[in-house]
C-alpha cells in the first residue's frame, strides 16, 4: 500500500505542477493577447505617410529615409533632388500608392514603366518628380527624384 500510496502522491504532485504550468502560459499568453490591441493601435497610429524634403511628395511609412543616399537642394522657394528610401512594402501596392497620392498633391502621372525596376514620371507646372523603385534583398529600394522645369532654351546651346 505504501509503494500505491507513494504513486498516488507523485501522480498527484505531477498534476498540480502541470495545471499550475498551465494555469501561469495561460495567464502569460492571455495578458500578450490583450497588449497587441494596444501595440496595432500605436502602429496604426504611428504608419501615417510622411512628407519629407519635398513638401507635395507623400512617402509611406513603411519606407525609412537614407539621408547619406539623399541630396536637396532649396533655394527661394524651390525644392530639387533625391530622396532614397528603403522599406519591407509589396511593390504593387507601393506602385498604387504613389499614383493614387501624388494625383492628390496636384502631380499629373505622365509614364509608368514596370519591369525588375519601375519608374513613374509625375509633372507639375513648374517641376518634374520621377520615382524609381527596385528590388534589394528583401526589401523595396525607392528614390524620388524632384528637379524644376526648364523654361528657357539653355545659352550656349544650338
Amino acid at each position: 500500500m505504501t509503494r500505491m500510496n507513494h504513486l498516488f502522491v507523485s501522480t498527484t504532485q505531477f498534476l498540480l505542477i502541470l495545471l499550475l504550468a498551465l494555469g501561469f502560459f495561460g495567464c502569460a499568453s492571455s495578458s500578450k493577447n490583450s497588449s497587441p490591441s494596444q501595440a496595432t493601435l500605436q502602429k496604426d497610429a504611428g504608419s501615417m505617410p510622411t512628407y519629407y524634403d519635398f513638401g507635395d511628395v507623400m512617402v509611406p511609412s513603411e519606407l525609412k529615409l537614407n539621408r547619406k543616399e539623399s541630396f536637396v537642394y532649396a533655394t527661394g522657394g524651390a525644392t530639387a533632388g533625391v530622396l532614397t528610401l528603403k522599406g519591407r512594402v509589396d511593390r504593387d501596392s507601393l506602385i498604387a500608392f504613389f499614383e493614387n497620392n501624388m494625383i492628390k498633391d496636384n502631380w499629373r502621372l505622365i509614364s509608368s514603366f514596370r519591369a525588375p525596376k519601375a519608374v513613374i514620371l509625375f509633372q507639375k507646372e513648374n517641376r518634374w518628380c520621377i520615382i524609381s523603385i527596385e528590388e534589394d534583398l528583401m526589401s523595396e529600394l525607392v528614390k524620388i527624384w524632384v528637379a524644376p522645369t526648364i523654361n528657357a532654351p539653355a545659352m550656349g546651346m544650338k
